[in-house]
């Protein structure tokens, strides 16, 4: 056989090969060809944030298009959560939603929208329990107990700061007030970053927040954690100790945040948007930083995590009316 032949007959193929793979390649592709654009329902630097920026890095390199955060503060998530609602379902809009939004319906008397009917639910991205942190000028106390003793003996001399009316913020200090019998004043703002900068800078005097926000706080020693909620110690936060070992075991809160798309959006596209969030939460970069906020990575999608969703509005539902939560 002529080499020369045989070199260029083999170029050929390995040509037409790779062109073959280039084309499955691209057709495989699909969603997305442009940038995407992810509305997070509440203003930068709050425990949302500390989870969506570090997700939109991650998930733009392994689909190859950019992912867009477009914070929008305010009514407790639920603006945003009213914009998304109503972008188009051609899978360029997501929406990264919390735990604030299965609470929304039992205390907004007039949402625009329904969590459950307007969007198709992707997957559970983080579950963050929430902790008790104090300004320590502020609140002379060590731990809870002393905390909860200073309470009971100063009874509206306190307050805490939410991300807003209606969030897990809020309706953690109301649930705290009721299993421990103490007043405390809540102070809503226009999401857990502004809240937070208020702690820190001594305007309120607690936070019942989730760890994704307040854990480098803690760190620095700006703020102190009284206690985790929950029945075990978080691995990130080890000598904080948990709201079952310190008489409160029915104080179970998490601030979860999830992964939703308007409803319409197609199904390949919503596969892929969760085929992509997987490949992103399976790095050890994001691993790492799930870890320092406190949260697990879940395994929880589309029908699994809708149900997911509707317990915690019926849980939410029993809270907001025996506390007898409103907007303020």
């Amino acid at each position: 056989m002529n080499p020369s032949f045989q070199r260029r007959d083999v170029l050929r193929v390995a040509a037409a090969g790779a062109a073959v793979l280039c084309g499955a390649a691209r057709a495989q592709q699909g969603w997305p060809t442009k940038p995407v654009t992810m509305i997070v329902p509440f203003p930068a630097g709050g425990g949302t944030d500390a989870f969506a920026r570090p997700l939109s890095g991650q998930f733009s390199r392994v689909a190859g298009q950019t992912l867009v955060i477009d914070n929008r503060g305010g009514a407790g998530g639920t603006l945003g959560a009213s914009i998304a609602a109503k972008a188009p379902a051609d899978g360029y809009t997501l929406f990264m939603g919390a735990v604030h939004h299965a609470i929304a319906p039992s205390i907004y008397p007039r949402l625009d929208y329904d969590i459950e009917k307007d969007f198709v639910p992707l997957m559970l991205l983080a579950n963050v329990p929430q902790v008790v942190v104090i300004n320590p000028k502020r609140v002379q106390a060590n731990t809870i107990q002393e905390f909860i003793a200073l309470a009971k003996r100063n009874p509206g001399k306190f307050n805490y700061g939410s991300a807003g009316s209606g969030t897990s913020h809020h309706l953690a200090g109301e649930l705290f007030k009721i299993q421990t019998g103490t007043f405390i004043t809540h102070i809503p703002y226009r999401g857990a970053g502004p809240a937070l900068s208020d702690l820190i800078s001594g305007n309120v005097d607690l936070m019942f927040d989730g760890l994704g926000s307040s854990a480098q706080h803690i760190k620095s020693g700006r703020i102190k954690a009284l206690m985790v909620a929950g029945t075990k110690r978080n691995p990130a936060f080890p000598d904080v100790p948990c709201a079952a070992e310190v008489g409160l075991p029915e104080y179970t809160v998490t601030t979860w945040y999830g992964l939703w798309a308007p409803k319409g959006t197609p199904a390949d596209t919503q596969t892929r948007a969760i085929d992509d969030m997987k490949k992103s939460l399976a790095t050890d970069d994001l691993r790492g930083i799930w870890a320092q906020n406190g949260s697990e990575i879940p395994n929880l999608t589309t029908t699994a995590y809708g149900s997911f969703v509707n317990a915690e509005i019926k849980r939410w539902a029993a809270v907001v009316k025996a506390s007898g939560a409103k907007l303020e």
